[in-house]
């Protein structure tokens, strides 16, 4: 039997309840006063008939409230919670002792390990797991979180490596042990999967572990509420369209259209009709263009920078008046558009250049976002290949795609010209390409690079010697116009007079066709 006293809190009280159970000679398994104001006596050889001839003694306690039957004790539903946590947990769990001896498992562990739990308790952790030394790290004076890629009987695991703490009486904090959770390679990249998911969080397909990136996410977030026109702006590949997606998601104009303009693809007719329409309703060659098909909705004007003179000015008057007209056709047509623009190109450049027109430019650019590219965000680019991965594997049925070490340090330190999507592209093929299991620099059909000497591109053609000369050729355009005398260029270069006369006279270098 357990029972539940409710009292108040007062110095002494609780040794006078323990006294009448005393008196009466009653076996307590356990006494908890866990939660202020209540105390849970355990009395496993008490009958309900005993505790009535006594209960009014105990309700006679100055500050006693209550006394009632309980169904368990509160450590005895923390226990079973949290072994039916372990018991239940979808990977393998493990816990240790200060030495690194097992303490519990769980079932998918067992079954992993192929023995029995009677068999696995008090064995070292070592016996099982290879790649990281236990007990020095259990030694150490700082004992702190790890994850660590670690063979589990010979197969490839990511371990969460979590330190147990308690506190002695002095205070002090005492190492108990560790908890370690181990995620397979193919767990790993089902999970990756169903996180990138659009529809399980908007802004969840953009990976943001970089400071740079999540500053982005932050910004976006707080931008999209307010429905002003937005301009991405990033290099090539940066995932413009991918957040222009995912703001639009998380506007209020989500259950509307998201439609897209790719202003640097198509010539300046075919632009106009695809984004205005042509002609009357219920004419025959008539078709409704971009900007009615996202009314109500979000247009995105991809590289805007590209647009042409005539197509800026249309475009203006519609974000301008929120009315337009198809090509060869009267009739105004209003709308309710918000315009979302990117661009790889330095915009206020374009404007003093008189490329790009001013009024438009401040229009598309109320709300201003900067896309880093991906040598800038370094921390990204391993999830991300890891994420391309697991997903081009799963395509073609392989679970277990992972990288090696050299091709993981590689990739996170390739310059990636190309940014997100020459990453995507680069690990796509060679996931198609793989035999094994394994990916390694050999797969990768990238320019050759190493970070001493920056990259060379594997389609260069002609000799050492032709390389050289251009090279030579090009320093010479650059610093001749800036010596008055081929003599002081000769002194600057440590060259003779004459020598230096020769490769100008070789390489066509003069003041004619040098502009100084």
């Amino acid at each position: 039997m357990r029972l539940e006293i409710g009292c108040k809190d007062r110095v002494g009280i609780a040794q006078e309840v323990l006294g009448i159970f005393v008196e009466r000679e009653i076996d307590l398994r356990g006494i908890e006063l866990k939660h202020s104001g209540k105390i849970f006596v355990n009395i496993p050889d008490l009958d309900f008939s005993e505790l009535q001839s006594f209960m009014p003694q105990l309700r006679l306690i100055d500050g006693v409230e209550d006394v009632k039957t309980t169904p368990f004790m509160p450590s005895e539903r923390e226990r079973n919670e949290l072994a039916t946590l372990i018991k239940t947990f979808p990977d393998p769990f493990v816990s240790i002792d200060a030495k690194g001896n097992i303490r519990v498992v769980n079932d998918v562990a067992v079954t992993i390990m192929g023995a029995t739990q009677k068999e696995i308790i008090g064995e070292h952790i070592s016996q099982w797991l290879k790649g990281f030394n236990f007990s020095r790290w259990l030694d150490s004076d700082d004992v702190l979180a790890q994850t660590r890629r670690l063979k589990f009987l010979d197969e490839d695991f990511v371990a969460d490596i979590l330190p147990i703490h308690v506190w002695d009486e002095t205070g002090a904090n005492v190492l108990a042990g560790a908890v370690l959770i181990l995620k397979s390679e193919a767990r790993l990249g089902q999970q990756i999967s169903a996180f990138k998911q659009p529809s399980e969080s908007i802004f969840s397909g953009i990976q943001a572990s970089s400071t740079a990136m999540r500053k982005v996410i932050r910004e976006a977030k707080r931008m999209v509420m307010l429905d002003s026109a937005m301009l991405l702006v990033g290099e090539t590949g940066t995932g413009k369209e991918l957040l222009a997606k995912a703001c639009h998601e998380a506007s209020e104009r989500s259950e509307k259209p998201f439609m897209t303009l790719n202003c640097a693809t198509l010539p300046d007719d075919a632009a106009e009709s695809e984004l205005f329409g042509i002609g009357a309703s219920g004419h025959e060659n008539s078709k409704r263009g971009l900007l009615e098909l996202a009314d109500g909705g979000t247009l995105f004007l991809d590289e805007v920078g590209e647009m042409s003179p005539k197509l800026q000015t249309k475009l203006l008057r519609v974000i301008q008046n929120g009315s337009f007209r198809r090509v060869d056709d009267e009739r105004e047509i209003t709308i309710n558009i918000h315009f979302i623009s990117s661009t790889s190109k330095d915009l206020l450049q374009l404007v003093a250049t008189g490329e790009f027109r001013e009024d438009l430019y401040y229009r598309l650019n109320v709300l201003g976002l900067n896309l880093p590219p991906l040598r800038e965000r370094r921390s990204d680019i391993l999830p991300l290949a890891e994420f391309f991965i697991a997903q081009s594997g799963q395509r073609l049925g392989k679970y277990r795609l992972l990288m090696d070490d050299d091709c993981r340090d590689f990739i996170e330190h390739y310059p990636w010209p190309g940014n997100v999507r020459q990453l995507e592209n680069v690990l796509i093929r060679a996931v198609s390409v793989l035999e094994g299991d394994v990916i390694t620099t050999a797969h990768l059909q990238l320019p050759a690079y190493t970070r001493e000497h920056g990259y060379l591109e594997q389609e260069f053609e002609g000799t050492l010697e032709a390389a050289v000369k251009n090279y030579e050729a090009d320093i010479l355009r650059k610093l001749y116009p800036a010596y008055p005398s081929t003599r002081q260029l000769a002194k600057k270069l440590g060259l003779s007079h004459t020598a230096v006369a020769n490769k100008l006279r070789e390489y066509d270098i003069n003041k004619k066709t040098v502009k100084i």
